[in-house]
């Protein structure tokens, strides 16, 4: 099993295997209406997190799937990652997860049972860290690894945390430091130090447990995590649901300090592009910002940290919630306000 690099299967990994934003936007244009359910509260409108529906006045369940390719060669770490990436986004909701379901395909011929083993026991090795259990699921062989979850969890109706509900004057605090993209490229090509690997695991091996919490908090106003369409196109993603226009101080957003090095060398994994050719018409870039710091804005986060928008005064509470938790980066990145949906980086 030592011998096997998982990353040399797979032409992508992590959440920079989602399709291109735009692409997706033109894939889903034509998907017909239909009739929606009054107790669907989030489906598809406002690209967010997962889909909730009310089961009754107190409980809504929150179902949803992720699940990619290899990021790392450790089989065991990438069934943590990956599962960890599913379950947070039930967080993400201000859920608790419940229950998930296993999506695996695997090339057969190629990759030994034990490897394939290691890969669904590190998923499993998180849900039982959260207390739920991977109750079954689906498997297929197929030509590249895959791995991922349906997770589901539960939330009051009159609780969930959308991302389409920010308001004009809320501040944004992300909870993670960037760079899992550009680490990742680094390791693909048997160049990311120690170091840079340990912060990796560190990032996407967290669960993204404060917005169980962040729940209860009525000036917490909407809530996302950060993933495949890197900080600038989930925020954008806040800004189209909420009409609002966003400001981000480029000098605040946290980084992991190998990334910061990597992406001053020029590492950076394709989807970054990808991901600026998709939405950088409604970003507004200082004249003198670097490549490296555009491609960190654009960076692909695999089980990034969550943005949360919140009222002013309720900063010091939220990034209370986070230190308690451990997520010692969160902090203030900027703010939103009234105005076209677009985002400026100063």
């Amino acid at each position: 099993m030592n011998n096997i690099k998982l990353t040399q299967y797979s032409h992508g990994g992590g959440c920079g295997c989602k399709i291109a934003p735009s692409v997706l936007s033109e894939i889903l244009a034509k998907m017909p209406s239909r009739v929606i359910s009054k107790d669907l509260l989030v489906g598809t409108e406002s690209s967010d997190d997962a889909a909730v529906y009310r089961l009754n006045d107190t409980q809504a369940i929150i179902a949803t799937t992720d699940f990619f390719m290899p990021i790392v060669d450790d089989p065991f770490e990438f069934g943590r990652i990956a599962a960890t990436n599913a379950i947070s986004d039930i967080y993400a909701m201000g859920g608790t997860p419940i229950m998930a379901l296993a999506v695996v395909g695997m090339p057969i011929d190629k990759l030994p049972i034990d490897v394939i083993q290691a890969i669904l026991a590190g998923g499993e090795s998180v849900c039982a860290d959260v207390g739920i259990p991977i109750a079954g699921g689906h498997s297929i062989d197929a030509p590249e690894p895959i791995y991922g979850l349906v997770a589901l969890g539960l939330v009051h109706p009159d609780k969930v945390k959308r991302n389409s509900h920010a308001r004009a004057g809320d501040v944004l605090i992300l909870g993670k430091a960037l760079g899992v993209g550009i680490m990742s490229a680094a390791l693909k090509k048997g160049e990311l130090s120690a170091l840079g690997y340990e912060q990796m695991l560190a990032s996407t091996t967290k669960l993204n447990t404060p917005g169980a919490t962040l729940v209860d908090m009525d000036d917490v106003h909407a809530l996302t995590d950060v993933t495949g369409f890197a900080l600038l196109g989930h925020l954008l993603e806040v800004c189209r649901g909420s009409k609002l226009a966003a400001e981000i101080d480029f000098a605040a957003v946290p980084v992991w300090s190998e990334a910061l090095s990597l992406a001053q060398q020029g590492y950076a994994p394709g989807a970054a592009a990808r991901n600026w050719n998709s939405y950088g018409h409604d970003v507004s870039l200082p004249a003198t910002m670097l490549d490296w710091q555009k491609n960190l804005l654009c960076d692909p986060q695999t089980s990034g940290g969550l943005l949360v928008s919140c009222a002013p005064d309720a900063v010091a509470a939220v990034l209370a919630v986070f230190q308690a938790q451990g997520f010692e980066q969160a902090c203030v990145i900027g703010h939103l306000q009234a105005g076209a949906a677009k985002v400026t980086v100063i």
